[in-house]
């Protein structure tokens, strides 16, 4: 049967099912994505009978089944690395998990609302960051980022740009986004 054909026999919002995921389901999807490819959510969907709407067929698929997700708890390297790039990027989730290869950008950011977070404000003294703080202005930010780099003083952000730019442990491969982002900056 067509994917284009199927396209009518789309639930309605009565019938689309909002339960939890069972396995039977993941099977079905898994089974459908490998031999359709990750795209088109709503033909998929729709071909695989389950009576799910589009969106949650991908964000099963990006978040729980996925054959190169990583599980089980982050390493140092892995926590150290988000630690990095949230100074440097913010609460960009995705951008963050573009760096950690096999980490989603939804457990990134559960790891950090639950963990790190908690682990810099006790290393700050009791200072954490605000909810006007967690979604900044990308052109404020890089100013600020600007400044800190020509040697000004900011007294919202404080740390060592030396210790934070030291890439050694890391493979110079996998560092190309970072000489691209500063060729930006600059």
């Amino acid at each position: 049967m067509a994917l284009r054909k199927v396209e009518k026999l789309r639930p309605t919002k009565k019938e689309i099912n909002r339960e939890a995921w069972t396995a039977e389901e993941d099977r079905k999807l898994a089974e459908t994505v490998e031999i359709h490819g990750p795209k088109r959510w709503k033909t998929i969907a729709t071909t695989t009978g389950l009576n799910r709407c589009g969106k949650s067929c991908r964000l099963r698929w990006m978040n729980y089944l996925r054959p190169n997700i990583k599980r089980g708890s982050m390493s140092d390297q892995e926590e150290d690395l988000i630690l990095r790039l949230h100074k440097l990027l913010g609460n960009r989730w995705s951008l963050i998990a573009g760096r950690l290869p096999g980490r989603t950008d939804n457990e990134i950011k559960n790891y950090w609302k639950s963990h790190l977070s908690k682990k810099i404000e006790k290393s700050n003294g009791g200072i954490s960051y605000s909810k006007s703080e967690e979604e900044p202005i990308i052109g404020e930010k890089m100013n600020t980022f600007k400044s800190n780099v020509t040697g000004s003083e900011d007294p919202k952000i404080s740390f060592d740009l030396d210790d934070f730019f030291d890439f050694s442990n890391e493979n110079p491969s996998t560092l190309e986004w970072l000489s691209k982002f500063v060729d930006l900056c600059s």
